[in-house]
């Protein structure tokens, strides 16, 4: 499939870094370093834009390796952008450590995974069929 892509910024477009590789990476594209403080946040451009086709969208999702090492996440994780949306792909990271986390130009801050959706039609009921997990949730199911 092919996406329609701006690139405002000098690094490369987002690839994939291997051949089963879900989602691409996205790079930090300002001209000078954040300081991300513990518990604060910021908006971060990448430069980019693009044109989904209807029935797709893209979802923006932390780096494990930015997560696993410096706490370093996506807050609304999964982001979506949607088909329809034609401005700056732009991400909102959040420091959920203990100490400083500098964000560098150039730096790869996020992974972007395009996906297919489906939109539906509600059918209003007066009540739903019964399952054997029934209104049972968050953890209704054990631990095992």
């Amino acid at each position: 499939m092919k996406v329609k892509i701006v690139n405002h910024s000098p690094y490369p477009c987002p690839a994939y870094a291997t051949e089963l590789s879900a989602g691409v990476d996205l790079r930090a594209h300002m001209e000078e370093s954040i300081l991300l403080n513990p518990l604060q946040r910021a908006v971060v451009p990448t430069g980019l834009y693009i044109a989904l086709p209807a029935g797709f969208e893209a979802q923006v999702r932390p780096r494990s390796g930015l997560a696993a090492k410096h706490g370093i996440t996506v807050l609304n994780t999964p982001g979506t952008i949607d088909a329809d949306y034609r401005g700056e792909i732009r991400v909102i990271l959040v420091n959920l450590s203990d100490q400083p986390f500098e964000i560098v130009p150039g730096e790869r801050i996020a992974q972007m995974v395009i996906a297919r959706h489906e939109q539906v039609s509600w059918e209003e009921v007066d009540e739903l069929d019964s399952t054997e997990r029934g209104a049972g949730g968050f953890g209704s199911t054990g631990k095992k």
